[in-house]
Formats: structure tokens, sequence, C-alpha cells
């Protein structure tokens, strides 16, 4: 199985999701561990100390006005874990449980927290026995970290709550630590405070989402080509040179991948009737655009995460020369305004799929094409009803793109009395994501079937190789009314696995 080893100077995206998606082991590296021992040196030196230091020998938020002194620093560090271990609601996906893990694990590596290699060295033995602790949708304000929901996490390492197995069974955490040899952790000095003060949730969510989209983003530039072709419409709008007077990357990559998407189209261009079409629809002739936009959203949303991946986010942090000093890196704004933005570039994403998606069904607006892409329109409602789940998905996606980020609620009686609600926002994006891939499925069904209703006209090479392959997948073509779940389902699946991209790019290349 593939390892990734922690080092004390971030990591990458791609091991994020080797962890958390594909189950990759962790190894603490020669280098954070000597970090790791330094950082503890200076927590254990001040520890001695009289003057009181912030998470050392002190309470928390409004309460860091009380010195605790050596006999209680073991019961604070134990009950801070306890006491903000307070999430309710659904549980949280076990993929992004363990990105959670993982990024503290990869803060707590950099020499800045302050933590024992022992306590590092038990996160990653839960991450490794394949160990997911039980954590809950609400608890965090994306400000002082993703509180509730690494404190659950932090539970699990002291061999309380409970946690899945690697079997998906939930028992008692101590039981499944007992199980693969891992000691429960008994914390000291600054380290409840270390394990739970992070942004970890929400920029493992955010690097999922942009995994994600990525596909789906060459996914919609697909499925725009083949509505363009199933209408008839013109493929010279997505000409080079018409994209490089406005230089936008993304435009110019989504116009590139939809040109090579209809490369040998026999449909492009084809007129019905006397009177041409000098011009498509906007939904057609604007999807580089709008889809561009959302690729270069998604390029800003990148530049956030890998500056995130880069950082050690803590209160307060160890530093150079002995320094600890209390900082507001833990406040989630960065993350949560690009968690948004995503929202909002997807929202419209899938509302203009949705367009097509209609107008593909309007025999008004088809040029030719049979109402609803029905076989016998009246006895048979076609694609009538799936449009209808079409719309309620866009609906929804817009609702999600109202802003997590812009609200607040002061919280710790107004010591916390600005927060980030990037955890929100990263929640709300997975639903979005979720409802994209269906809505871009739903547009794929309309799109093939409306194809192979034009007999007698011979679509792009990419385009048979999207009905070779989306056919045996369980998306079935044009006929009489059946069950239509199945067929949206298989059609949902077959966008999400990436296995259209991979159909496209047998005849394409690789796309942009």
């Amino acid at each position: 199985m593939h390892t990734v080893v922690v080092e004390p100077t971030g990591t990458r995206a791609e091991d994020v999701l080797a962890v958390a998606r594909g189950g990759a082991r962790t190894e603490l590296s020669a280098a954070a561990i000597t970090a790791l021992t330094g950082a503890r040196e200076v927590i254990d030196a001040l520890a001695a100390k009289p003057e009181p230091v912030y998470g050392v020998s002190t309470g928390f938020g409004a309460l860091a006005t009380r010195h605790i002194g050596p006999g209680l620093r073991a019961v604070l560090q134990r009950n801070i874990v306890r006491s903000h271990a307070a999430g309710m609601g659904p549980r949280v996906e076990r993929e992004v449980v363990r990105a959670l893990m993982f990024l503290r694990l990869k803060t707590v590596c950099s020499g800045h927290t302050g933590v024992r290699p022992e306590v590092a060295q038990a996160m990653a033995d839960v991450l490794n026995a394949g160990i997911t602790p039980i954590v809950h949708e609400y608890g965090s304000l994306g400000c002082s970290g993703d509180l509730a929901p690494l404190s659950h996490c932090a539970l699990t390492l002291m061999g309380e709550g409970e946690a899945e197995g690697p079997d998906g069974t939930v028992r008692p955490a101590a039981e499944l630590l007992a199980e693969h040899g891992i000691t429960p952790v008994e914390l000291r000095e600054k380290e409840g405070l270390a394990l739970l003060n992070g942004t970890d949730g929400m920029l493992g969510m955010l690097l999922m989402a942009i995994d994600d989209l990525e596909t789906l983003y060459k996914s919609a530039d697909i499925t725009a080509a083949l509505s363009l072709e199933a209408l008839l419409g013109t493929e010279k709008v997505l000409a080079p040179e018409l994209h490089a007077i406005r230089p936008h990357p993304g435009q110019g990559a989504s116009a590139a991948n939809m040109l090579a998407v209809l490369t040998g189209s026999g449909l492009t261009g084809h007129h019905i009737g006397d009177a041409p079409r000098v011009q498509d629809a906007y939904s057609v002739r604007c999807a580089p655009q709008v889809a561009g936009a959302g690729r270069d959203t998604l390029a800003h949303a990148r530049l956030v995460a890998a500056r995130e991946l880069a950082s050690a986010v803590d209160n307060p942090v160890v530093l150079g020369g002995g320094r600890v000093e209390s900082n507001g890196n833990f406040h989630g704004a960065p993350v949560g305004y690009v968690l948004d933005f995503l929202a909002i570039a997807a929202a419209d994403l899938a509302s203009i799929a949705e367009r097509r998606t209609d107008r593909l069904l309007d025999k008004n607006r088809s040029h030719g094409l049979p109402a609803f892409l029905a076989d016998d329109p009246g006895v048979d409602s076609g694609l009538m009803i799936a449009q209808y789940t079409q719309a309620a998905l866009v609906s929804e996606m817009k609702r999600l793109a109202v802003p997590a980020s812009v609200d607040s609620i002061p919280s710790s009686a107004l010591q916390e009395d600005h927060v980030s609600m990037g955890w929100s926002a990263a929640r709300k994006l997975r639903t979005t994501v979720a409802n994209l891939t269906r809505v871009l499925a739903v547009e794929l069904y309309a799109a093939t079937r409306a194809i192979e209703l034009r007999k007698g006209l011979t679509p792009a090479p990419a385009t048979r190789a999207v009905l070779a392959a989306v056919r045996p997948a369980g998306v079935e073509g044009p006929g009489p009314d059946r069950y239509l779940a199945p067929d949206l389902g298989a059609a949902e699946e077959f966008v999400r696995t990436g296995r259209l991209v991979a159909a496209v790019e047998t005849v394409t290349g690789p796309l942009a």
C-alpha cells in the first residue's frame, strides 16, 4: 500500500487525497520527529516557569485569565477535549474525517505546536489502523479551528467516545485502540489545545471539492459540446482566435475542450429548413465563457489550498529562539471565501447546463427533435420529468450559493467575536458538487438521446466513443417510456467516476 511520509515543511494535495480517499498509510519522517522534539522542549521549559503562558498554564478562550498550576494541567488538557467534543447532527463522511486527522497531523509535525512525538505517532497509528472517529455535522464556526470536529478526533486518541472500525462498525474507541495495539494518549501541557486548533476540516473538504470539480469541469465541457451537436449548433464560436482576444485561461481551455470533442462532427452547422441560424442561444454559444470563469475560480482555490497546505495553523505557536506567541492564523476566512466562491461558480455551471437540457426537450427550439425526446409524444412523456429533477437540483444549488462566510455569530463570551463559518461553507459545497454531478448526468442523458435521434447524420468520433461507453453502463438510448431513475443513476455514476472524460480522451487525448 502507498505510504505518505509526513514532513515538517507541509504536504501536497495528492497526499491528503491518498490518505483520505485511498487509505494510504502515514509515516513520520526523521525531520518531523526532530521538529516535534525541539518544539516540545520549548513548551516544557515554559511550563516549568511561574509566568502564565496561554494554552500551557492558562485556561482557554474567555477563561484565559486563570493561571493553572502544574497539578491540574493534565486535567486541563483532557477537559478541553471532552468539553469541546460537543458536535451534533449526522455523522460526517469517513473521507472527510481522515482528511481532518491527516491535516492536523501535518501541522503537529511542523514543529510549531509543541506536541510530543509519541502523540503524533499515535495519530498516525489511528489513521493506519483504519479507525475513524465519529464526527458530527455541527460544531465548528470556522474560527479557533474546527473545534468540535477536531475534538471528537482527539477524544478517540484518548480512548474515549466512539469510532468506526475498519469494518465499518461503530464501537467504543478504547476497544478499537486496544485491538490494534494503540495505547491511549495522556495529554500534557498545550497538547489538547494543539489537537483542536486548526482549519483542517474545511481545508480537507476544499481539497476534495477541487479534486471532484477538476473532473466535473471537463465533464461540463463534454456535455456542452454534445448538446451543441444535438442542437445542430455551430462550432465556429469555439475558434481559438475568438478566445485569444479575451484571454481568460479557463475560457480558452473550455473552448479548446469543446472543439476537440466536436472535431469531425457531421451534425454541427447542419440546418433544418430554409432559414440558416446566424447564432446559437447563449446557453450554447457562451458555454466556454461560463465554464471558463468557473475554471479560473478553481485555479484560485488551488492557490489558496496550496498556501494552507504549507501553513502551520495553531494558537499559540512555537517560533524560533524559544518564543511562543499568540496569533490569529486559525481564522478560516481565506478558506471560507474560496469554498463559497466555488459554490457560486458550480451553481452557475449547473444553471447553464439545465438551460441547454430544456432547449433539447422543447420541440419549438430543438430544431427538429421530438417533444421531450419522446418516442411517441403524448403517449410517451420522454425526458420531461428528468428536466424537473434537474431543475430541482439547480434550484437547491442556487440556495446553497448564498455565502456562509459573510455570516458571523460571536462566541466565547465575546472573546471570539468574529468567526468565518468556513466549515459550513465546506459542508454546503459538498452538496453542491454532488448536485452538479447529477445535473451534468441529466444533460448527458438528454444530449446522447438527441444525437441518436438525428438519423442520417454522423456524430463526432469523440461522441461515438461516449455512446459506445455509456450504453453498456446502463444508460439506455431512445425508445418508449421506461422506469427512468435507474438510467439517471447510471448516468450520474458514469460522470462521477470520470468514465465520461475517459471515454472522450480515448479519441481526443488529455483534455485541459
